[in-house]
């Protein structure tokens, strides 16, 4: 997409890497409505375990993609390529730039490099599929990808097993792996160029972000979120469930572990998926994204980013000073 005028600009990076403070602060200085990135933050009802933009935040800058979908429901990569295709097309008729924020990797590829269109699947047919896939172990939903698509097998046993189940289910309900998919299906859309910042922190201080996070959650009350959730009728294995978090907390309501055996898996967990993240990032984003040092001060963050918007061609009005815009809001926090 080299020469094309960029229509987003991405903040992405790792758990606790600061992309929300960094966003919230390019909007007090330029005209932005957010764009959530985020997997997890589509779900209702899952707002502290997702680590959501408050409310504050929320008032301050328009923002999308937060609450699409109930926990019981799927919400994919090629379902959020088509929703931004949509979103930012009402941001600039705004005269506003679409700023994404988070960091689901595959949501971000999946707008500048469409992935294949999604077959139809028969509703009925997937629903009962579904059912008998929940009551499957891991083992067996490992073995079962790995016979019906050994090609993409070792992606979705990593994807534990939402992503384990749409292999199965694409293989068994349209008769084609999903790999083939992938490799041979039109793209589902056209690619839409932007400008991606990655938000890079040295494993220690990440390490140590994501250890006070799970206490802020704890505290702010994660057990009660999940609580409500599961009276409200959300299963265990349900694709908003699986997250980190709700499901350690869920076994700790279930008498399996105490609330600090939680907690600690919480942080063991979130920290293997923050070292998967800065993997993917380091292999998978396009040679142009600009990488900012995330233990500097927002200020300097700030001024980065908007260096790397004016190189890209985006108008950057100087309305405001860097000074300003690098000050930590009330609230403050990494995300």
């Amino acid at each position: 997409m080299t020469g094309v005028r960029p229509r987003f600009v991405a903040i992405t990076g790792a758990t606790a890497s600061g992309k929300t403070d960094l966003s919230l602060a390019l909007a007090r200085l330029m005209p932005v409505e957010i764009v959530s990135m985020d997997s997890r933050q589509v779900y209702r009802g899952m707002d502290i375990g997702t680590d959501k933009v408050d409310r504050a935040g929320r008032e301050a800058v328009p923002h999308h993609g937060l609450d699409l979908v109930d926990p019981h429901e799927r919400y994919s990569a090629g379902r959020f390529a088509r929703d931004v295709r949509r979103w930012i097309v009402d941001i600039e008729s705004r005269g506003s730039l679409p700023l994404l924020v988070g960091g689901t990797g595959f949501f971000l590829r999946s707008l500048m490099e469409p992935i294949f269109r999604e077959p139809e699947l028969d509703r009925e047919r997937r629903e009962v599929l579904r059912a008998w896939l929940g009551g499957r172990s891991a083992e067996e939903l490992a073995r079962m990808v790995r016979r019906l698509d050994p090609e993409r097998a070792e992606l979705a046993v990593q994807g534990g097993p939402q992503r384990m189940g749409r292999a199965i289910e694409v293989a068994l309900l349209t008769g084609v792996p999903l790999s083939v998919w992938h490799r041979e299906a039109p793209p589902d859309g056209e690619g839409v160029p932007g400008v991606v910042l990655v938000l890079d922190l040295p494993r220690e201080e990440m390490d140590r972000r994501i250890d006070d996070r799970v206490g802020r959650m704890v505290d702010r009350g994660l057990v009660d979120e999940v609580r409500r959730l599961l009276d409200a009728g959300a299963a265990d294995d349900a694709p908003g469930m699986t997250g980190t978090g709700y499901r350690e907390i869920s076994a700790f309501l279930r008498g399996e572990t105490t609330l600090d055996g939680a907690m600690d898996e919480i942080r063991r967990q979130t920290r293997r998926y923050a070292r998967r993240q800065v993997t993917w990032f380091r292999h998978q984003l396009p040679d142009s994204a600009v990488r900012i040092d995330a233990t500097l001060p927002l200020a300097r963050q700030v001024a980065t980013a908007l260096s790397a918007l004016r190189a890209a061609g985006i108008e950057v009005p100087e309305r405001r000073t860097h000074s300003d815009a690098g000050a930590e809001a009330p609230g403050s926090r990494h995300a």
